[in-house]
């Protein structure tokens, strides 16, 4: 039989906001992937999960920023102490300060699957730059490649009308 692990999420976020990491895998297995995510108070990007999600708020507030199937952009607030689900391809931001925390738990990729990143331009809302990673190993932090990718190119960040998104002082 496998090891159960139990967790201490409050000793676990201790740890993650002294490491200064964003992100701290619990476990992975085939069908199964939780982590503690630190907030990143820099976000724009919409994620795109080829999985279900849930996110529990350990510490502090999340505005979870969504874009509808019509593409409408939509705020969803998760105070600390709730939790939401968000079903597979759902264009997601989720938007909380850098000493808040939460519990995330969803599937870990298969071999064919592919998470994407799409920021969208602040003045007129048109799709900015999409960055796609196949994700074996979630410790190896995918959203802060996309970031580093993003930001480093001002390609990606100029929109056709001319508006130039800038690189947050935080990054």
């Amino acid at each position: 039989m496998e090891k159960m692990p139990i967790v201490n999420l409050l000793e676990q976020t201790r740890q993650l906001s002294e490491s200064g990491q964003r992100v701290r895998v619990l476990w992975q297995h085939p069908d199964t992937l939780v982590f503690i995510a630190r907030g990143r108070e820099y976000r724009s990007e919409f994620h795109i999960n080829p999985s279900d999600e849930t996110m529990y708020m350990i510490k502090g507030e999340m505005r979870l920023h969504y874009r509808t199937p019509e593409g409408k952009e939509e705020v969803a607030v998760i105070p600390e102490g709730a939790m939401i689900y968000t079903p597979a391809g759902t264009p997601h931001s989720p938007r909380f300060a850098a000493d808040a925390f939460a519990l995330i738990s969803e599937r870990k990729r298969r071999e064919s699957e592919t998470d994407r990143f799409h920021w969208y331009c602040q003045k007129c809302d048109a799709l900015l730059h999409e960055e796609t990673f196949t994700v074996k190993d979630y410790a190896d932090d995918p959203v802060s490649k996309a970031y580093d990718k993003f930001f480093g190119s001002k390609e990606f960040r100029t929109c056709r009308c001319g508006e130039v998104m800038a690189v947050p002082e935080s990054l």
